[in-house]
């Protein structure tokens, strides 16, 4: 095959976006003879497609000389701005800053509306934005997307709308935010966008949909991009960032093990080479996941990993803290978290403080942060933050004494979140509502509740909740049902254990654990440890 021909080869398996062929034969091609400028940017977009960082900073370095040397600076200005957002990403700001210096020398002042020129304000914009000072960068988004459209250029248009939409949203305009981002969407789907643009939009998309608790978007737009990542053979972006969205949405779904597998993933990733910012994110998703299965060590480990680099760790760290038995830390954490908080991450600390401050019998503390995250929910249109709203006042009229209204309230957030399919969230929301029924006088709601939460917790190895279950006072149980603390000894005594070896395990007193024991053998009609385990095995109760 002769190079015209390799190099033919390589176009096309470009336009078919098929990367890794597209890599493969502009590197044959360019091992027989010179890249024009315009090749080597489409191996440079080649390279970055099948996560070839270094080879594409290198091909965008050649690309900007070339350029130059066909006496194109605009050419040369647009290799320039892909360099720098790849270095700005990869964390190298000083280089990046250095390179889009020496782009913006070469523009036009005679060529104002440019698209190289619009290209050019875009990083300043979004380092502004992300020093939240979305109202200094919002000007720079709306002069490069005039430009944009001037030029029609739909890149341009699609990268600085996407920041107007996020400046929107960090300004407090959370509807006008998210109707521009879908505008940006549109041109994603119908793929008037190149790829890189594309998979950067859907990142942007998906972020801002899930920090605005806006999670039936978030999964939508998630499932999108799987697809649309499935259908570009060897494509590796869009990784890390991205995929940290995608554990979380697992994570709401119940599927902790696949969360967990992308999470690390995604930490892989974003670590080589190392300085990204989103790595954070990353640890911060596994000691989340650590935290709800119990490995207290390994979550603790995560969050502080994950502090190093600059993540705020509340509020998982403190609900750790709370389960480690330490609610003073707790307690200063999540209020030193508040205290620095900008609105966007808001809500998600008031309702850790909720849990902390009821923890720890403050709730007159508990009812001001439920009040504030109920005044957020009403201002936004967004089903997820009313689940929590709700989920927490309920919580909180429960701890006043007032269980039927908390009921209430309770029964609402867990209607919407059995419509988001989040079934850890219903589980909690749940043992609250048992709770409720207890107060009320209703042992067998009470206990129904519980046994369908606990149900949940033992399906995700959610081992503290259980835990937590066990410990839930209740009312006298109907005969012929067990209390969650009945199920826990009997779960113990059917692996054999003894009476010592269980009051240690559940730490209750040799004396409890018998007095249980006798319960859990009149109300089964049994009159053995071999008949109650035979039992507890035909009832699906271990």
């Amino acid at each position: 095959m002769g190079p015209s021909t390799v190099l033919d080869h390589a176009r096309a398996a470009f336009h078919a976006r098929d990367w890794t062929r597209a890599f493969d034969a502009f590197r044959a091609a360019d091992a027989h003879e010179p890249l024009t400028a315009d090749d080597l940017d489409l191996f440079a977009r080649s390279a970055y497609l099948v996560g070839r960082d270094d080879d594409c900073a290198t091909l965008y370095e050649r690309a900007f000389s070339a350029h130059l040397d066909a006496d194109d600076p605009e050419g040369a200005g647009r290799s320039a701005f892909w360099l720098c957002f790849l270095l700005m990403n990869r964390g190298e700001v000083a280089r990046a800053g250095g390179w889009l210096a020496r782009a913006q020398h070469l523009s036009d002042p005679g060529r104002p509306d440019c698209a190289t020129r619009g290209f050019l304000l875009l990083p300043a914009a979004v380092q502004d934005m992300h020093a939240n000072r979305p109202a200094d960068a919002l000007p720079a988004f709306t002069a490069a997307q005039a430009i944009g459209q001037s030029c029609g250029d739909a890149d341009l248009v699609a990268l600085s709308t996407l920041g107007i939409g996020q400046c929107r949203i960090l300004l407090g305009d959370v509807t006008g935010g998210l109707g521009t981002l879908d505008e940006v969407m549109v041109g994603v789907t119908l793929e008037e966008v190149s790829p890189v643009v594309a998979g950067l939009v859907y990142c942007a998309v998906i972020e801002a949909c899930q920090g605005t608790f806006q999670l039936q978007r978030a999964r939508e737009w998630t499932r999108a991009l799987g697809r649309w990542c499935d259908a570009q053979p060897g494509l590796v972006p869009f990784r890390g960032q991205c995929l940290v969205h995608r554990a979380e949405i697992l994570q709401l779904e119940g599927a902790w093990t696949e969360a967990m597998d992308l999470a690390r993933l995604a930490f892989r990733r974003l670590s080589d080479p190392p300085g990204q910012p989103a790595v954070g994110m990353a640890l911060y998703e596994q000691g989340e996941l650590h935290r709800l299965r119990g490995e207290f060590d390994e979550a603790e480990d995560a969050y502080r990993r994950a502090g190093r680099l600059g993540r705020e760790i509340q509020p998982g760290m403190a609900l750790l803290r709370l389960r480690q038995g330490d609610p003073d830390a707790a307690l200063a954490g999540i209020r030193r978290a508040l205290g620095e908080s900008l609105p966007l991450y808001r809500p998600r600390l008031l309702a850790g403080h909720v849990e902390v401050a009821l923890a720890v019998g403050d709730v007159a503390a508990a009812r001001r942060s439920a009040d504030e995250l109920a005044a957020l929910a009403r201002e936004q249109d967004a089903p997820a933050l009313n689940a929590i709203a709700e989920q927490v006042t309920g919580a909180v009229l429960l701890a006043e004494g007032a269980p039927r209204a908390a009921l209430d309230r309770l029964r609402r957030s867990c209607g919407l979140w059995r419509g988001f399919e989040a079934p850890y969230e219903c589980a909690r929301v749940r043992v609250l509502q048992g709770r409720c029924c207890d107060a009320l006088g209703d042992a067998e709601s009470a206990l129904l509740e519980y046994e369908a939460a606990a149900a949940t917790f033992r399906d995700l190895h959610a081992e503290p909740d259980l835990r937590d279950l066990a410990r839930v006072p209740t009312r006298p149980a109907a005969r012929g049902r067990l209390t969650p603390r009945e199920v826990e000894v009997l779960r113990a005594v059917a692996t054999g254990k003894t009476n010592r070896a269980v009051a240690r395990e559940l730490v209750l007193s040799e004396k409890t654990v018998a007095r249980h024991l006798s319960n859990i053998f009149t109300k089964l009609d049994v009159s053995s440890r071999a008949a109650a385990t035979a039992y507890a095995y035909e009832h699906h109760l271990l």
